[in-house]
């Protein structure tokens, strides 16, 4: 279960306003965390707590195939990412590390933020909490959300190799 509260943002957020290119030299995630967003929230880093959502309109991520924009979002705390549409390479890299990310233009419609959502990702169902309304978002295939829970890519394929191993 996620819960959190909503940073909302428009369309076409691309990876440079997610992470400014003048940090791509950095690849620690709490390094990358304490910059995430400033290019369109200078706040947002001040503002967010852990497990807070953000939510965003249409091509979220686009630009780049960095992997810098959704680590310096987990890093940042964030716990999903609730979206109309998503860049694919962004989509892939988020699951790769184990940061969910929901396609829901209806929660994207009828959520403002500062609302809070609560998020149950293996039925897909997105509550706002703050107005009472429910949504559905697709939900995941189970090896993806094997992927999200375990942490990422490299934790998942570690837990399988172990699994085979015994």
């Amino acid at each position: 279960m996620i819960r959190g509260k909503v940073f909302k943002y428009g369309a076409n957020v691309d990876t440079d306003a997610i992470i400014p290119a003048r940090y791509l030299n950095v690849s620690e995630p709490s390094e990358l965390a304490k910059h995430c967003m400033e290019d369109i929230d200078l706040d947002f880093v001040g503002k967010a707590s852990k497990g807070d959502i953000i939510v965003a309109t249409t091509n979220f991520g686009c630009g780049s195939s960095r992997e810098h924009a959704p680590i310096s979002i987990k890093a940042a705390g964030v716990s999903a990412v609730v979206a109309k549409s998503f860049a694919r390479i962004f989509f892939r890299n988020a699951i790769n590390i184990g940061l969910p990310l929901l396609e829901s233009p209806e929660t994207v419609d009828n959520t403002d933020a500062g609302d809070i959502l609560q998020i149950e990702l293996e039925m897909g169902v997105i509550n706002n909490i703050t107005k009472g309304q429910t949504f559905k978002a697709t939900p995941y295939p189970r090896f993806m959300s094997e992927i999200i829970s375990s942490g990422g890519m490299v934790e998942y394929t570690r837990k399988r190799l172990a699994e085979r191993s015994t």
